[in-house]
């Protein structure tokens, strides 16, 4: 049994390898991953904070079971989300800057995409535990607007339903002098492996170790 759960898209194929040996860790095999050596940067500080996720965009952020429930049943529950809902065809993934950090994103229309990570949360929320007084005020007195304040008491998570926003992310916050650097080794590293069009036809059912890392429990497809 794992400490959390999380619902995840991942990847396969030379993006999943790629991912993996940026960020040192692959979540499906659960093992690290040696990092490409890179002249002038850092590799392992600069992902350092999304290393223990590995390479996932996230549909239902991580949450501890709730009393009586059992990995068993979520799984249950996950195999029936997934055979209930179509693949998606994205236009593409590229590399964008999301404030301080670089992701990967979708290029067009993402509808579809908040439709699935809608119906992920609500489905899926009655196996989650409650937050804890003191996470929900650590979480209020961040940066967040009241709908997302409301979306913390109610889902557990702020970036949902409307706020909800795909992204994969490939590094922690970096120092402005890093930015044109990073995003010039991002490209190189990844320029070969972006699909276009992508298609998002899985959903990831994670686990986060004792050891604070994610590891992939199923990889279920898209069946609907």
């Amino acid at each position: 049994m794992f400490e959390r759960y999380a619902i995840y898209h991942t990847f396969e194929g030379p993006l999943a390898t790629h991912g993996a040996a940026w960020l040192g860790w692959d979540i499906a095999a659960g093992q690290t991953v040696q990092h490409p050596e890179i002249k002038g940067i850092d590799l392992a500080k600069l992902t350092e904070r999304p290393r223990k996720y590995g390479l996932h965009a996230t549909f239902k952020a991580p949450f501890h079971l709730a009393d009586g429930i059992r990995e068993g049943d979520l799984s249950h529950a996950f195999k029936g989300l997934c055979a209930a809902h179509a693949p998606i065809t994205l236009a593409a993934l590229t590399l964008s800057q999301i404030g301080r950090f670089f992701a990967l994103t979708c290029d067009g229309d993402d509808s579809a995409l908040k439709s699935l990570a809608a119906q992920t949360v609500q489905s899926l929320d009655p196996f989650r535990a409650p937050l804890s007084d003191d996470v929900l005020q650590r979480r209020r007195s961040q940066r967040l607007s009241e709908r997302q304040k409301a979306n913390l008491a109610q889902w557990g998570y702020p970036h949902v339903m409307e706020d909800f926003k795909f992204h994969v992310t490939l590094t922690g916050n970096i120092k402005d002098q890093l930015h044109t650097p990073v995003k010039a080794m991002l490209h190189s590293h990844f320029a070969q492996t972006l699909p276009i069009p992508y298609t998002l036809d899985t959903l990831t059912l994670a686990g986060q170790d004792n050891d604070g890392r994610f590891r992939e429990i199923l990889r279920e497809p898209l069946k609907g």
